[in-house]
């Protein structure tokens, strides 16, 4: 006796496979999940190096501001103990021979406190205005170079914390 398969097995073994045009679609999705992946994957690589950088930049500022609120009236007003100019290194513990990354350019302005209206204390109170800049280069290029800056104010009063502190 002969038997013979069905037309309906056979048909169901050919419904089994995939046809071309299904296996290019399936792999297109596959390749546009893959972009979309690492170009996140990348994108998220560069914002935190950009948030370390920030995180330095402000942690310099908060150095410069607390040796600012140590200093006398005198000392903050007529002296060359807050210089106008510094730098900063990214990475300033690296031993000799080791990158310390980027340079931060550091710059202290004291100011009138310029009131508006004047209060009559205004003879005795000072703006001191910390600037951070630093260039940030995520490619080999020049053109993808980019200046970044952060900037703290505070006040110092003649009467403030220093006098505590020296007993003046």
């Amino acid at each position: 006796m002969k038997i013979e398969p069905s037309a309906s097995r056979a048909f169901r073994r050919w419904k089994l496979g995939f046809s071309l045009i299904e296996t290019i679609v399936g792999a297109c999705i596959l390749a546009i999940v893959l972009v979309s992946f690492f170009a996140g994957l990348s994108g998220s690589f560069g914002l935190t190096l950009a948030a370390r950088e920030n995180l330095r930049a402000t942690q310099i500022m908060l150095d410069r501001m607390e040796t600012v609120r140590l200093y006398t009236w005198n000392q903050l007003l007529y002296s060359n103990m807050i210089p106008a100019t510094t730098t900063e290194s990214y990475y300033p513990l690296a031993r000799s021979g080791e990158s310390t990354g980027i340079t931060y350019r550091v710059s202290m302005v004291v100011t009138n406190a310029g009131m508006n209206p004047a209060a009559t204390y205004a003879d005795r109170l000072r703006a001191v205005t910390v600037s951070v800049f630093w260039t940030n280069n995520f490619g080999s290029s020049q053109t993808n170079a980019l200046v970044r800056s952060r900037s703290m104010t505070t006040y110092s009063a003649r009467d403030g914390v220093q006098n505590y502190v020296y007993n003046n």
